[in-house]
């Protein structure tokens, strides 16, 4: 049986941070696309209908609060899972990413990329289970 990989969808700015977190899915056998502005994240998420986002909030051309709100309104997207890493650690920020509709909320400071994969897989595994 030919079993689809899941599809992660990361909107990344920093090329470095965004690097690492590619290799680490697919090396966990993930089907990844990269996004690395606001805009293209969210066409992006109406093209391919990811079954997870891995959205930065702090992004060029457009924040990551919007990309989540504007995908939690639309029918067609708003059941995939978003997961915001972020370095904005501030309660009023993780409040926010959550009342917007986010599955997570991850301080990149605090969590390693394998510890992100983890996450994502958690989410994921939820996600299949509702």
């Amino acid at each position: 049986m030919n079993e689809q990989k899941t599809h992660i969808l990361i909107v990344e700015d920093d090329p470095f941070l965004a690097e690492i977190y590619v290799t680490r899915l697919e090396a966990d056998q993930f089907n990844v696309t990269l996004s690395r502005n606001g805009e293209d994240g969210l066409q992006k998420i109406k093209e391919i209908h990811p079954d997870l986002v891995l959205l930065d909030l702090v992004l060029p051309d457009r924040d990551g609060f919007s990309i989540l709100e504007e995908a939690k309104k639309d029918a067609a997207t708003k059941d995939i899972p978003v997961i915001i890493l972020s370095n904005l650690g501030e309660k009023e920020d993780v409040s926010r990413g959550m009342s917007l509709g986010a599955a997570d909320y991850v301080v990149k400071a605090h969590f390693t990329p394998s510890e992100v994969v983890a996450k994502a897989k958690q989410v994921l595994s939820q996600n299949k289970s509702s």
